[in-house]
């Protein structure tokens, strides 16, 4: 991993494997640790992965610039210029999604082909997860760990959490590492809240892939749907009995799905 100066902020990224370059946008409040290994080691095998840590998250410094969609979409598009990358696949997830279609907006020329998973258009399109779902968005614990075994249920069905305890574990530590500063998560949110792309969408002209988990309660699936209805000719693929976390969740086959995709010539 390294630090790079980009924009007025110390950026942490991290690139691995080779082939064509794949940037990686990661979500609310969350960083490059929260990529799950057996996600990107698919990818790594074909692609030259770029990762970091949005803006005032990880061990990316803040800066003074406010907290933006089209801000974090200047950072990604700076960072790749200080990369030598030119032109690059990019996948966004969840925040990151809505980054990245800012990114695609505003930076055409720099998108190859976009991934955008369990992501939402922006108002006024956009369907918002119940109360509930809100409630333990904003409720805090004392520990990071104590708020990703909270998230669990926001990021996976009851069921599979029942399930699969070794990999919960597993979860709850990639996501307690370098945790986001309070006010940090407040300002992120302040951006998601005001993010609405969808008017713009249908200009995207990037071959697109959207994905999401069928029982996604924090993104509902029906964002997703609505996104592919937008973007010409975009694929949309759901995982069935799957979450917000479907990348942990289905690691190996999202991974495969983005692959070929990414492959197609």
């Amino acid at each position: 991993m390294e630090m790079v100066k980009v924009c007025d902020i110390d950026m942490r990224c991290e690139r691995r494997g080779q082939g064509p370059p794949l940037v990686m946008i990661m979500g609310f409040t969350a960083n490059i640790d929260w990529w799950p290994d057996e996600f990107t080691s698919v990818l790594e095998k074909e692609f030259e992965l770029l990762m970091f840590d949005n803006r005032g998250a990880g061990r990316t410094t803040t800066g003074t610039a406010p907290f933006t969609m089209r801000q974090f979409a200047k950072d990604t598009a700076a960072l790749m210029c200080e990369c030598g990358i030119t032109r690059a696949h990019v996948l966004g997830a969840s925040m990151g999604g809505m980054i990245a279609q800012q990114f695609a907006i505003e930076f055409p020329w720099m998108v190859d082909r976009l991934v955008l998973a369990c992501t939402l258009p922006g108002l006024p399109r956009t369907k918002l997860p119940s109360p509930a779902i809100f409630k333990t968005l904003r409720d805090q614990g004392d520990t990071a760990e104590e708020n990703a075994r909270r998230s669990l249920g926001l990021l996976f069905p009851q069921a599979f959490i029942d399930a699969n305890p070794d990999l919960m574990e597993t979860v709850v530590e990639r996501i307690s590492k370098e945790p986001i500063s309070e006010r940090n998560a407040r300002r992120q949110m302040g951006a998601i809240m005001r993010f609405h792309a969808s008017g713009r969408l249908p200009g995207v002209r990037s071959e697109t892939l959207v994905m999401c988990g069928e029982e996604d309660v924090l993104i509902p699936p029906e964002n997703s749907r609505r996104i592919a209805s937008r973007i010409p000719r975009a694929k949309l693929i759901t995982f069935p009995a799957s979450g917000h976390g479907f990348l942990n969740q289905c690691a190996e086959e999202a991974g495969r799905a983005v692959a070929d995709f990414l492959a197609v010539g």
